[in-house]
């Protein structure tokens, strides 16, 4: 068995545009084309983020849309690239599993930006569950809006805020005091069931604190109850070749806990960079670390927060460059991200975008467009294991 390690390193939502399917895509009732999460942050503010440059970031957004990106178009020194997704998804687990090698073989189901949103089997269930008369919201909302909303109704009443977006997934936003985290958790746990046979993707707990309107907000003890991957991902194959498994983050929640050896979660992605850094010295010859870094996000994408966003990016760069210098001779690290969130364009949810393909540890090398499934392909390549069902390694 090879010591070679790898990390696989997802940073949400940072797309770089160019998904030549983006037109079918929408926030609201206008199209994705020409959304482009770091290219039009960089055009805003020059970005800097010479690790990532030096992989060659910039270089990646100019292949994948044509566009420059002011401070980031240093001469590549590490594997760059861009990638393509063909799942008919823009969101969290179809990004995920198709570059774990699993594209999601079926359309999701989406609900209705109407009030109700839910069907009645769905509100009656929810109700049933977590012994209330109704529920709150049942419509389309943004996470941190729709607290500030029904925050006090829901303290007063007991009930549950329920609501959607664009992507397939109900979430349910409770007071971790006032409802209990346990008993929100436990109600998300046995409503997904349902949720899944109906093809949504996830079913969120999002609890909150605060005692009024602007004090509310969101804690850190999010759980994300998806829907089983239809197939082996390159955890299971890992894991059934004798490797250790880490995941980091919300990578747990996005592959049901399948094929993971070692989960390490944390309130903010400060704590996930810890781990990050940990594992790089710690992680055991042969194995693989799979991280999400969430707040790109939640926390600026959806907001729109620009200024955030590019903040965000500079600060993980510097952790990028803390990381990698943790790591061993032969190891591989490869940064990517699942779909964009262009803090630029209009709406609030995610937007259609091809991602970067950054590697670290195997010289510098272009591999110009491949697909999601390609990375997890490669991934597995590196530690010499079986390659999935889908994909090719480009290493």
């Amino acid at each position: 068995m090879t010591d070679r390690r790898a990390f696989l390193i997802v940073m949400d939502s940072v797309g770089i545009g160019g998904a030549p399917d983006a037109g079918q895509f929408f926030n609201g009732n206008r199209p994705d084309t020409g959304a482009n999460t770091v290219g039009h942050i960089a055009q805003a503010r020059p970005l800097h983020m010479p690790i990532l440059a030096r992989l060659g970031l910039g270089a990646a957004v100019r292949l994948a849309s044509g566009q420059d990106a002011p401070g980031l178009m240093s001469p590549p020194q590490g594997l760059w690239g861009g990638a393509t997704q063909i799942s008919r998804g823009k969101d969290t687990p179809s990004g995920h599993w198709e570059i774990a090698g699993v594209p999601v073989p079926w359309d999701w189901h989406y609900f209705p930006d109407t009030t109700p949103a839910f069907p009645p089997e769905v509100t009656a269930r929810i109700c049933d569950l977590a012994g209330t008369q109704g529920i709150l919201a049942n419509c389309h909302a943004s996470g941190t809006q729709v607290i500030e909303d029904f925050g006090t109704d829901h303290i007063r009443t007991g009930w549950p805020i329920c609501y959607t977006s664009v992507d397939s997934v109900l979430q349910i936003a409770a007071h971790e005091e006032h409802f209990g985290l346990d008993r929100l958790i436990a109600l998300c746990q046995s409503l997904a069931p349902m949720l899944h046979a109906m093809r949504v993707g996830r079913v969120i707990a999002r609890p909150f604190l605060g005692e009024a309107p602007g004090e509310f907000r969101r804690t850190g003890n999010r759980r994300d109850f998806a829907i089983a991957p239809p197939g082996r991902t390159i955890l299971d194959i890992a894991q059934n070749g004798g490797r250790v498994t880490h995941a980091i983050g919300k990578i747990g929640d996005i592959f049901s806990h399948l094929g993971i050896s070692h989960l390490h979660k944390g309130k903010s992605d400060a704590d996930l960079a810890d781990h990050l850094i940990r594992l790089g010295s710690e992680a055991e010859p042969g194995s693989l670390t799979f991280a999400n870094f969430v707040e790109f996000d939640t926390n600026f994408g959806h907001r729109r927060d620009l200024p955030g966003y590019a903040a965000q990016l500079e600060w993980f760069d510097g952790i990028a460059g803390r990381f990698l210098d943790t790591l061993r001779p032969g190891d591989l690290a490869i940064f990517t991200a699942d779909h964009g969130n262009d803090p630029s364009w209009h709406g609030t949810d995610h937007t259609r975008e091809r991602v970067a393909v950054l590697g670290h540890g195997v010289g510098t090398r272009a591999i110009g467009l491949v697909g999601f499934s390609d990375i997890g392909a490669s991934v597995l390549a590196h530690l010499g294991l079986p390659a999935p069902d889908h994909g090719r390694s480009f290493l």
